[in-house]
């Protein structure tokens, strides 16, 4: 069994893990715990033989924690990893009772337990370092070819710029302000590049006041799927997003990418990856100049590997 919970960002950064498990035991039968929100990409992924979904049940709910038990130490799990790593996957180890299967986390009685989980980097380079304590070797990159959508009803330009001005709609500290994003899509456009805007219903606001200030700019909120994304991103010339998840589709299958955090992010733990990143950070995003953007977009090139501009 393999473990990961969320969030989408993080799933998508466990991808080079998970494929690395599964070529590792090519023959196995191979069960994903995830929760709701990954079952259609863990099931796109073709990764897995089942997927069970974890409601997460609260500490009051008995029968449901009775029920997890059962289905845990019914499964008959030879070895599970642990990609999740925190204290609720700590307690479904103990649950499991004895005796226990092989398990490749960080909980203490684990056969291969990793120690590693409170430095600085990333969190590609430590799943990389746990898989190896089971003989895993995980690869630099996923292959990401079964992200893909259709692009016909977009009437794309033959040369554009994404730009994603969102994030969770809680966490407002993550959003660049709509105005740097608008005299951003400006200044692509007096490049040669349309900006195309990818977002929710819930970035409305932001997404008006962009195309309020650039009426050049594409705006697609709400029409793409996650395999669309993908899809722009293999076309696109570059990528503008803050601190959420289509940003890490959008690096990972190869588009140069820019993403801009505030302090409440740590982009040397979960950044996107992908062969020509970079990122931003500032405490407070609106003390992140439009130049300063700029100058960062115009260092971008495929094939640059990951950078930080700090």
């Amino acid at each position: 069994m393999a473990i990961k919970l969320s969030a989408f960002g993080d799933f998508i950064l466990s991808l080079p893990a998970l494929q690395a498990i599964r070529s590792a035991h090519s023959q196995a039968d191979i069960t994903l715990l995830t929760t709701a929100p990954f079952v259609g990409l863990a099931e796109a992924s073709g990764l897995f033989d089942r997927i069970w979904v974890d409601r997460r049940p609260s500490v009051w709910r008995i029968c449901a924690w009775a029920d997890l038990r059962a289905r845990l130490r019914g499964a008959g799990f030879d070895r599970v990893y642990d990609l999740q790593r925190n204290d609720r996957t700590a307690l479904y180890f103990r649950l499991l009772g004895r005796p226990k299967p092989e398990w490749v986390g960080i909980v203490a009685g684990a056969s291969h337990r990793y120690g590693a989980m409170n430095d600085q980097r990333h969190i590609a380079e430590r799943e990389g370092e746990q898989l190896a304590l089971a003989g895993i070797a995980v690869p630099e990159r996923a292959d990401l070819a079964f992200l893909d959508g259709d692009l016909s009803a977009f009437d794309l330009p033959e040369r554009f710029a994404l730009l994603v001005p969102g994030c969770a709609p809680k966490r407002p500290e993550k959003r660049w302000p709509a105005e740097r994003y608008g005299g951003l899509a400006t200044a692509l456009v007096e490049r040669g590049l349309r900006p195309v805007l990818i977002g929710t219903a819930a970035e409305a606001e932001a997404l008006d006041r962009i195309v309020a200030l650039c009426p050049q700019a594409l705006d697609l909120r709400a029409r793409t799927s996650i395999g669309q994304i993908a899809a722009l991103a293999r076309r696109a010339e570059l990528a503008v997003g803050n601190d959420t998840g289509p940003m890490h589709v959008i690096a990972a299958v190869g588009c140069p990418t820019l993403s801009l955090f505030s302090r409440v992010s740590l982009p040397v733990k979960v950044a996107p990856r992908g062969p020509s990143t970079a990122w931003l950070q500032r405490p407070e995003l609106a003390d992140l100049g439009l130049a300063e953007v700029l100058e960062a977009v115009q260092k971008l090139g495929r094939g640059t590997g990951n950078r930080a501009d700090v």
